[in-house]
């Protein structure tokens, strides 16, 4: 590759642009000074159907498949979108105006219904932001609460080293829609950004991680029976004979394949709530929070559960892998008893298979020796046969009594040894 300026360097590496560009994905907004947001994350199908509809609509050229966030001017609002592995979020951004009470009226009264209604998913959190300067005077929060938020208990704190103010009640409203009031005295319109960014990640990824919380509490009983049904196998093999020991085997082969359907089904949900509990400890750091009197802070209220709630999934995740492990154990150590056994059962087949081959190499000697005079017995028939033929005819001058006499030891003999030079010639081969 050759430079502007001449110089020669080698070919880019394949991924050297993505991976450059990836560090500027997602970038925050850059909000006025007054600004009203709706913030909506749809779990589930990564659909980008609708917003290449409503690119369509505006007459706005829609992004490519492969994005993984776009925004644009619409006119009527600005919007935001991003994609991630598990969700979809929306950002609708608009002015706004002074005169209207907070709350009342939302970023979503310019988004075309029709086109809400087209959205896929499942709503997993909703929040509407109010940003606003700083007043004078700090508001009272009792007062806050009671106009704003249903008179509930407030949490917020000073943001950005004072630069900023924010309140929220974390509740979901009739409407459907979380709050986040906003006062910014100084802030940038990118820290702007950053800083309602941060205060909706937090929020955003408290939720994704307490989505492990209800996979963990359903797994407490499914781990309770596991261990109890180990202990039981277990307690049964210090016991067990022989004739047991495949029985267990089967059972615990059973239960092992339980643990590991139970393991590789929660695994994701686990290892997922690490990396999003992760995400909202640095979220709430990067807020730079000051404590205001009175008002829980932000990492405060979401350490007071959030962490309980990471600890119980930690401790499943531990548990069944615990479990994991002991049934792996357990199952080499029953599968090493049904290996000794088998052996034992091997050393005792082929000691009787070696007694059955002697008794067998008796008879077959005994056979042998009869053979040989059944053999014998009948080529001497033969020879007698011969001789008294022999004997009538006049050819043998002898009594065919003695011939068959004599040829007794020597037919005996030449049989046995070719008898013997048989079974020489099978066993060598």
């Amino acid at each position: 590759m050759i430079g502007k300026n001449g110089t020669y360097l080698p070919s880019d590496h394949p991924a050297r642009l993505s991976l450059n560009n990836e560090i500027h994905a997602r970038p925050p907004e850059a909000l006025p000074r007054r600004a009203r947001i709706t913030y909506l994350v749809l779990f589930g199908v990564l659909d980008m159907a609708p917003l290449r509809d409503i690119c369509t609509r505006f007459g706005i050229e829609p992004p490519a498949d492969s994005a993984n966030h776009f925004s644009a001017d619409m006119g009527p609002f600005r919007l935001k979108w991003e994609r991630h592995t598990e969700f979809t979020r929306y950002w609708f951004l608009v002015p706004a105006k002074g005169s209207t009470r907070l709350f009342e009226e939302t970023a979503l009264a310019s988004v075309p219904q029709d086109w809400l209604k087209s959205l896929s998913g499942e709503v997993l959190v909703a929040n509407h932001v109010e940003l606003l300067p700083q007043p004078a005077a700090r508001p009272d929060e009792n007062k806050l609460s009671r106009d704003h938020f249903n008179d509930n208990v407030l949490i917020g704190a000073d943001l950005a080293g004072g630069l900023g103010t924010a309140y929220t009640d974390f509740r979901i409203h009739a409407d459907g829609f979380g709050r986040f009031l906003l006062y910014e005295n100084g802030l940038t319109p990118r820290q702007r950004g950053r800083t309602v960014q941060r205060l909706l990640e937090n929020d955003t990824y408290r939720v994704l991680a307490l989505l492990t919380l209800p996979v963990a509490r359903d797994l407490m009983p499914q781990l309770a029976k596991f261990e109890r049904d180990l202990n039981e196998i277990t307690a049964t093999m210090r016991e067990a004979g022989e004739q047991d020991e495949p029985h267990l085997l089967d059972r615990l082969t059973l239960l092992h394949a339980d643990v590991v359907r139970a393991h590789t089904s929660s695994q994701f949900r686990f290892s997922a709530a690490q990396a999003y509990s992760e995400l909202v400890d640095l979220r709430i750091s990067e807020l730079r929070e000051e404590r205001i009197e009175g008002l829980q802070t932000f990492a405060e209220f979401t350490e007071r559960r959030l962490v309980p709630a990471m600890k119980t999934c930690s401790a499943a995740a531990g548990r069944l892998s615990f479990i994991s492990e002991r049934v792996a154990r357990a199952t080499q150590l029953l599968s090493t008893r049904v290996d000794i056994t088998r052996e034992k059962q091997n050393r005792t087949l082929l000691e009787s298979m070696d007694r059955r081959a002697r008794l067998q190499l008796r008879l077959q000697e005994t056979v042998e020796g009869l053979s040989i005079a059944a053999i014998t017995y009948y080529i001497v028939g033969l020879v007698a046969y011969a001789a008294k033929g022999a004997k009538a005819t006049a050819l043998l001058p002898w009594d065919d009594t003695l011939v068959t006499a004599g040829a007794i030891p020597v037919v005996l003999l030449v049989v046995a040894w070719s008898v013997r030079r048989v079974r020489q010639s099978i066993t060598q081969d």
